[in-house]
């Protein structure tokens, strides 16, 4: 499908596209699979 690649590949790619009140998904499993520099760094920015 062309148009519907939605990867980023930084933090800060990632971040730029997030504005305070939005929701978050991000897929993992268990502790070994969650985005845990995505989260640290989603709280870092408030």
């Amino acid at each position: 499908m062309a148009g519907f690649d939605k990867r980023v590949y930084s933090y800060e790619e990632a971040m730029d596209g997030i504005e305070s009140g939005m929701t978050v998904i991000a897929g993992g499993f268990g502790l070994c699979g969650i985005p845990e520099n995505l989260i640290a760094e989603i709280k870092r920015r408030g």
